[in-house]
């Protein structure tokens, strides 16, 4: 018989690997807690933008003519012990408020609402990105909760989604990693992920702590990466240097690699501040902090690109005050194709500069409705043109394709001064400074 597969939580993760198991072919039930999101799911709509996950979604939800019928959601929690085999946990694990830890408590929620109705054999799979050590006491829990015992067991499988990306890394990973305690768990998380696996994905089986280590570890090392490059473009605005080209040269180095070695106003979302944050502190409860102390300078690099970005404002300005200069801001997600301003570098810098006195017009392809809600004090405009109108200075600060394919002659025609800085050195100088523009990026003062 075909495993049939239930996804706990529907939010970015669980709606994503919902949609993709019943891709993959299998039956599959999805849970949340709240009301409006099932409702949103049930109809084949999602509360997010993610590049054809509503199309996956519409394929495979029951009752949505021409779909598969595959995929159905609930909020009855006997239910869905009732039909999986195999329970994937996708639920939130954010930072606690006022600390660096990770709260756990929606995860100890929704394993402790499962395991009390699990009657029969099963695996619990956990994809949400925890403390080490949270499998281990999360499998305990369920042994002693759980009305089937031993016969159910737990496992890890971190999720490794970009978002922007996400259907792609689910349906085609670019590698597996399952945390199992027994031969049972992995043959059936091989079954899961047959087609993947059949199609090259490499399937990386360990225990519970490397499991839970690999996706803290990965965005450590990211976060790592981008820092770096962010600290070799102060040093670049100090010595006069050009870090784009420094990039270029030591990308070229197959040890180091190209890939995020953009400098700009550094990272965010809700992924990898909190998640560094979590591991340092995670690391401290086990005794480990100092392996873990350059984290906090990653972190802090980072912080300071937003305060960087904001002081190159006032100094393209003239280094004054920034009362009643107009203040365009392209960008507000913290990374194109996603409309997620969680931790958004682009927001934080358009708000520092609203608090100082300016008057900041944002206009984002996507983001548009979570920015007003986070931040409803800004000014807000329906394309990058009516941004631009009138604006003293133009800052770019999300890479949207849209931004780099914007005519800097027609765009010039708008703008009260032709000054544009770019917070993610994404745009091409020598087209902006063609069109008359005065081009400036962060690390490239002799660019």
């Amino acid at each position: 018989m075909a495993l049939k597969i239930t996804v706990i939580g529907t939010g970015y993760l669980g709606a994503t690997h919902a949609a993709a198991m019943a891709e993959l072919g299998f039956e599959v039930l999805g849970l949340d807690v709240v009301p409006e999101k099932i409702e949103m799911l049930t109809r084949g709509e999602v509360p997010m933008y993610e590049p054809g996950l509503e199309d996956l979604l519409r394929k495979h939800v029951a009752g949505i003519e021409g779909s598969t019928g595959r995929l159905r959601f609930t909020m009855d929690w006997a239910e869905v012990a009732e039909f999986g085999d195999v329970h994937f946990v996708c639920v939130n694990t954010p930072q606690k408020h006022g600390e660096y830890a990770c709260d756990m408590s929606y995860v100890d929620a929704a394993v402790e609402s499962l395991a009390k109705h699990l009657g029969k054999p099963a695996l619990v799979v956990g994809k949400s990105t925890v403390p080490v050590g949270s499998a281990e006491r999360l499998a305990a829990r369920i042994l002693e909760l759980a009305p089937a015992g031993g016969e159910v067991e737990l496992a890890w499988n971190p999720e490794f989604l970009r978002e922007g990306f996400a259907v792609q890394d689910t349906l085609h990973p670019d590698r597996i990693v399952v945390g199992v305690c027994s031969d049972r768990a992995e043959k059936t998380l091989r079954e899961v992920y047959a087609t993947p696996v059949g199609q090259g994905s490499p399937f990386v089986v360990t225990d519970f702590p490397t499991a839970e280590l690999v996706k803290t570890a990965a965005n450590s090392f990211l976060a790592t990466k981008i820092s770096f490059i962010n600290a070799m473009a102060e040093v670049c605005e100090a010595a006069g240097g050009d870090v784009a080209k420094l990039a270029e040269a030591i990308g070229y180095d197959e040890r180091i690699g190209s890939k995020f070695l953009r400098a700009g106003i550094g990272f965010g979302g809700g992924c990898l501040p909190k998640d560094i944050r979590a591991f340092m502190a995670r690391a401290g409860e086990l005794g480990a902090d100092q392996a873990l102390t350059f984290l906090r300078e990653i972190d802090s690099i980072n912080m300071r690109r937003r305060g960087q970005m904001v002081e190159m404002t006032r100094e393209a300005l003239g280094g004054g005050s920034f009362l009643g200069k107009r203040v365009a801001v392209l960008g507000a997600t913290f990374k194109p194709d996603s409309d997620d301003v969680r931790d958004s570098p682009a927001l934080n810098v358009a708000g520092q500069i609203h608090l100082q006195g300016g008057q900041v017009t944002v206009y984002d392809p996507k983001g548009m409705d979570n920015a007003r809600r986070l931040f409803p004090t800004l000014g807000y405009a329906e394309s990058a043109e009516a941004a631009v109108r009138g604006a003293d200075v133009v800052l770019h600060l999300t890479e949207w394709r849209e931004f780099r394919e914007l005519d800097p002659a027609a765009l010039g025609e708008l703008a009260g001064t032709r000054l544009i800085l770019d917070g993610r050195n994404a745009l091409d100088p020598v087209l902006w400074r063609k069109a008359g523009w005065t081009y400036r990026a962060m690390g490239r003062p002799a660019a």
